[in-house]
């Protein structure tokens, strides 16, 4: 079980702040993309390619990272 939380126009997208998922042990960042395109249709995926990853410490946007129990799901921030 993977503890999912999305947020700014990922939030929005997906219409949830969180949710948890049913993957595999090993499962990588491609999987959730591929699972939650699945799910939210094929144009959040164009959106989850621009996020960053949280997972513990480490943000990556490496699509082979594999995840920990929770991933926070960050799209780029603007700001100044």
């Amino acid at each position: 079980m993977v503890e999912v939380r999305y947020f700014a126009a990922v939030a929005d997208a997906v219409g949830k702040t969180t949710e948890t998922l049913d993957l595999p042990p090993g499962a990588t960042i491609a999987d959730l993309r591929s699972r939650l395109s699945a799910v939210y249709g094929p144009d959040l995926d164009k959106m989850l390619g621009v996020c960053a990853y949280l997972m513990g410490d480490e943000l990556t946007r490496d699509s082979g990272a594999t995840l920990t129990a929770r991933v926070d799901v960050m799209p780029p921030f603007a700001g100044g």
